[in-house]
């Protein structure tokens, strides 16, 4: 049975916008064909606010298609003004480098890497490093207007506000628009996928590869990703959601998906999951206290696909024994303290702070005020507790922030 590859990704919920709807869809219907994603490489890892893309890779390559990952070694040293409203740091290339490499293995654990179809990494910085400049803008700067890069909302938002937008930053639309005319000669990339603020550099890429080859190309956008309180996704106070289990616990991982708003759980299912239709229908009809079991079954495939199936139990587990026993676990996130600093005793505000359960002094005193901090399940009362060893169970103290943020401190 062939699948409507675009009416897949509008009932998932992946499509935003399409340069020719009607010409693609018959294309994907007609042929499997090669695709890229671009990903910039700002650091050490992606977090969740790519997997939406990573997904829509995913999809087409179970479908037979072959999915280009694009990684930005080049881009990367210029910086897309895609979405900032201020310019990004520069970062040097021997850190952009191992920004690459450590990337890389996130995908790993989403695309095939055997098969006739099996995932293609590339990094633009090998075409990009090479450039005359002189020979690339007699080239191809003659396909490019200032008045219509002008319109695109990533220069617009800059210069309404009156914030800089540098010439460096400029010649990224080019460079992208670039990137997607040599994937289609190197690699016959057909289609180029992108969150909807980078539909004016998809739309560059389009047409450069019309007017440089005579041939036609597709660009298809994903929707912006918000909570529904209107936040951006994947953006906790302790920061990003990282997809290296290097930079953020599997347990934490699952953490996030298990705290997601009920407004939102449905929506994320069908976006980070490969849960059927039909069981995600299923589990819409769920409310009240019950919307907790769909939250679950999201945090236990989101984790799954991730970091493996073992990881997930293991994650699930910890959970259910922390929260549901008052116990804990020893999966949980863990700091771990020399014998001999802990002897004389440590500073909780100072502990909280490292471990993120506090921004800053002040924080931590708010939060005090408000009985948020246990440890071992007891409620903090002396806003300059030490933790000693009259505290430890096993050579493990539990500290809690709320009701579902927990970590152990263990002595070593």
């Amino acid at each position: 049975m062939t699948v409507n590859v675009l009416n897949l990704f509008k009932n998932r919920g992946y499509f935003f916008q399409c340069t020719d709807e009607i010409a693609l869809s018959k294309l994907l219907e007609k042929k499997k064909i090669n695709l890229y994603i671009g990903f910039d490489c700002t650091a050490k890892s992606l977090h969740v606010g790519s997997l939406l893309q990573i997904m829509c890779l995913r999809q087409l390559q179970k479908l037979g298609h072959t999915p280009v990952v694009l990684l930005g070694g080049g881009t990367t040293l210029i910086g897309d003004p895609s979405g900032k409203e201020e310019s990004r740091k520069i970062l040097s290339e021997k850190e952009i480098e191992k920004n690459v490499k450590s990337i890389k293995k996130v995908f790993a654990s989403f695309l095939s890497t055997k098969g006739k179809n099996k995932v293609i990494f590339v990094n633009n910085k090998n075409w990009l490093k090479k450039l005359n400049y002189i020979q690339f803008l007699r080239d191809y700067g003659k396909h490019f207007t200032i008045n219509k890069m002008l319109t695109f909302d990533s220069v617009k938002l800059r210069l309404e506000r009156e914030q800089s937008l540098s010439f460096l930053e400029f010649n990224y639309m080019i460079f992208q628009a670039y990137d997607f005319m040599k994937l289609y000669e190197a690699h016959k990339c057909l289609l180029q996928i992108g969150g909807s603020d980078q539909w004016g550099n998809i739309v560059n890429g389009v047409e450069l590869i019309r007017r440089s080859k005579s041939k036609e190309a597709y660009g298809l956008t994903t929707p912006l990703i918000t909570t529904s309180s209107g936040s951006k996704m994947g953006k906790t106070e302790k920061g990003a959601i990282w997809l290296d289990k290097s930079l953020l616990s599997p347990f934490d991982y699952w953490q996030f998906w298990r705290n997601t708003d009920d407004n939102d759980v449905i929506n994320y299912l069908k976006l980070f999951t490969e849960i059927s239709d039909t069981e995600i229908t299923k589990l819409s009809l769920l409310d009240g206290s019950n919307i907790n079991e769909a939250k679950i079954i999201l945090a236990n495939a989101a984790t799954e696909m991730l970091h493996g199936k073992k990881e997930a139990e293991k994650a699930y587990k910890t959970s259910q024994k922390t929260f549901n026993e008052k116990s804990f676990d020893k999966n949980l996130p863990t700091l771990e303290i020399k014998k001999d600093h802990f002897v004389k005793g440590v500073s909780l505000k100072e502990t909280l702070i490292k471990i993120g359960f506090a921004t800053s002094n002040s924080d931590y005193k708010r939060n005090f005020k408000n009985l948020a901090y246990k440890i071992n399940n007891s409620v903090v009362k002396n806003e300059n507790e030490i933790i000693s060893t009259n505290n430890l169970n096993e050579n493990i103290v539990k500290i809690s922030f709320g009701k579902k943020k927990h970590y152990l401190i263990k002595i070593i």
